[in-house]
């Protein structure tokens, strides 16, 4: 048996969705997400973030600049106490570099980011602030919860809705400690 984690979209679910972040003095946290994701961790749950970064393929920004906003997200996560386990990301689109097999909401990122850090799926959670971000979630046996979602798509089954990080935090650790999880 695997460790479990929470595995996070990155824009619009830990930091403010820029549209093509490639400047990190533009990382700015959504309000809960440090507490919430501290409360994770501290309950013994891995941060692992799992992105779709379309602007690689569009050509808006470049792996180098990926990088950049990925270490200063972890720069601010951690003025809070907070560590991510890892970072995993699809730099493809269908429309730019066809398809590919990484691009949410295929399991091809969560089944490395399990493999790679020794995960349990069945005992993570997948979170994100679109339903392709958890789509998975049932295939992969993992809880799914959309945060701050956008009303024009409904969840996907067994997909539960919090208006943030430290609302799914709060979710997780009640279950918890009712013996639930």
């Amino acid at each position: 048996m695997g460790r479990r984690a929470v595995l996070l979209d990155r824009d619009g679910t830990i930091i403010v969705d820029r549209h093509y972040l490639s400047d990190p003095s533009e990382v700015e946290l959504l309000p809960g997400a440090a507490k919430g994701l501290r409360r994770l961790a501290d309950a013994g749950f891995l941060l692992v973030v799992v992105t779709n970064q379309s602007g690689i393929a569009r050509g808006l920004y470049g792996e180098e600049e990926f990088a950049s906003v990925q270490r200063r997200l972890e720069e601010v996560l951690g003025a809070h106490g907070v560590t991510l386990a890892g970072a995993y990301h699809c730099p493809h689109h269908p429309d730019f570099t066809g398809p590919c097999a990484c691009r949410k909401p295929e399991p091809s990122m969560f089944l490395s980011a399990a493999a790679d850090l020794g995960l349990d799926l069945r005992a993570s959670l997948l979170v994100g602030d679109r339903p392709r971000d958890v789509a998975a979630a049932e295939e992969l046996g993992a809880r799914g919860f959309l945060v701050g979602p956008d009303d024009a798509e409904p969840p996907p089954p067994g997909v539960l809705v919090a208006p943030d990080l430290n609302a799914v935090a709060d979710a997780v650790l009640g279950t918890a400690e009712a013996g639930g999880e």
